[in-house]
């Protein structure tokens, strides 16, 4: 088959899931409330698209929570199976553009670190203005071997770099797999790094678990991880009270997501404890409240050990194999989170109610998967040259956008301090 014929079987089947949502009883009345919601019940017919293909990627529906591309996977014909099982499999990511291709781009993943020659589904014609140097907040598949670009839900423009490198270690941070995803060079870069990791932590504090504050959390894991020279363990200062609480500085938004990240836990008003935990295959995490978690099960009597529990079972920043590491530790486990709970499950069942991702995909932790990222460390090499170029020089009235930068920076004065002056 060729691209073209796989290009219109593609189309074909996008066609078939917007009868689908049109029609099926499930989901029809869903999209209506979805258009409203987002105030878009009036969208002409020519502007669907834009809040169509979000829609059906990323919205959830019914008790086992799919998507309603897995909803229409699992009613498509056979001829429709294999496209629309590749369209499931998408990946949503921000992308340097690298070259404007005849029927595509060449785009770079920013936070995979892969490069891609994506199919437009669409005539070129019709993403005039989209040009290299830019970056395309979007999504693609692979299909029978190719790539092709499905959609395109932001663009960003060149003098956007801190934003979208931004975008990329927000992304990762929320969902480590995307570090790796559709990359086996990138995961076994990790993979390795999490094995030297964890001997030199094993080697440096004798135990997989350090507790301390969260005012010492941060030089614990920025000394280690730029392996230091020294004894780490006298700045293991645990709290001497155990209770849980609302810590507003971990409540991330996009707007304020890079200084939470830059300033850590010590930047917190709040005072709490900290569990430094590395595990030997998903590598190093940093949980707030662990050790308060901790003492619920040794029975102590912990404020707000409800909020604390309820707050380890949703935070999607827990995984799977947190929990295990305290229930394993205490066999009362199950039954505090029983009788908190008011339920009668298992802890199977516990985490397949909670941490259902986790058992489906393999999720290293966030912090370790940072490490090897080039997007994060190429934000705060970003957020390092800004500080230290020079100030905005006044434009004169006659420059022009390509003459030299008149703060002597050398560069173009649309790539300096055009984008102060603007």
């Amino acid at each position: 088959m060729s691209i073209i014929e796989q290009i219109i079987s593609i189309n074909d089947v996008l066609k078939e899931v917007f009868n689908f949502v049109r029609t099926d009883k499930t989901v029809q009345p869903d999209f209506e409330e979805y258009l409203a919601t987002i105030g878009a019940k009036s969208v002409p017919s020519s502007q669907i698209e834009k809040v169509f293909l979000p829609y059906i990627f990323e919205r959830v529906i019914g008790d086992k929570a799919q998507t309603v591309i897995e909803l229409f996977c699992n009613s498509a014909s056979s001829k429709n199976q294999e496209v629309a099982k590749a369209l499931n499999n998408n990946i949503y990511s921000i992308f340097a553009i690298k070259k404007v291709l005849k029927n595509g781009f060449e785009l770079y993943n920013l936070i995979n670190e892969k490069l891609y020659t994506v199919n437009s589904l669409t005539k070129m014609t019709n993403l005039r203005g989209i040009h290299a140097g830019q970056f395309l907040v979007a999504r693609i598949f692979n299909y029978k071997g190719e790539y092709y670009l499905v959609e395109i839900a932001n663009v960003l423009s060149d003098t956007q770099k801190g934003e979208a490198y931004k975008y990329a270690v927000m992304k990762a941070v929320q969902n480590p797999e995307l570090v790796y995803k559709d990359n086996p060079d990138k995961e076994n870069e990790i993979k390795t790094n999490i094995a030297d990791m964890y001997k030199k932590f094993i080697k440096k504090f004798d135990t997989e678990e350090i507790i301390t504050s969260n005012k010492f959390a941060d030089d614990i894991i920025g000394s280690f991880c730029d392996d230091e020279a020294g004894d780490l363990r006298e700045k293991i200062v645990p709290v001497t009270e155990y209770k849980y609480f609302e810590v507003p500085e971990l409540q991330n938004t996009y707007n304020n997501f890079m200084e939470n990240s830059v300033g850590g836990f010590a930047t917190h008003n709040a005072t709490y404890d900290v569990g430094i935990v590395f595990d030997k295959e998903k590598g190093l995490y940093a949980i707030p409240f662990y050790q308060t978690f901790c003492k619920i099960f040794e029975g102590e009597n912990v404020e707000n050990k409800e909020a604390c529990i309820k707050y380890f079972l949703t935070n999607d920043a827990v995984s799977d194999r947190i929990l295990k590491r305290v229930a394993d530790k205490y066999p009362n486990f199950m039954n505090v989170i029983n009788e908190i709970l008011k339920t009668n499950l298992t802890f199977d069942e516990l985490i397949k109610t909670y941490k259902s991702y986790y058992l489906e995909h393999n999720m290293y932790s966030s912090a370790t998967v940072l490490y090897t990222s080039q997007a994060f460390s190429g934000t705060f090499d970003f957020m390092e040259t800004m500080m230290n170029r020079p100030a905005p020089a006044a434009a004169p009235k006659n420059i022009g956008r390509n003459d030299p930068c008149p703060c002597g920076s050398g560069k173009k004065y649309k790539n300096c301090c055009m984008k102060v002056n603007v």
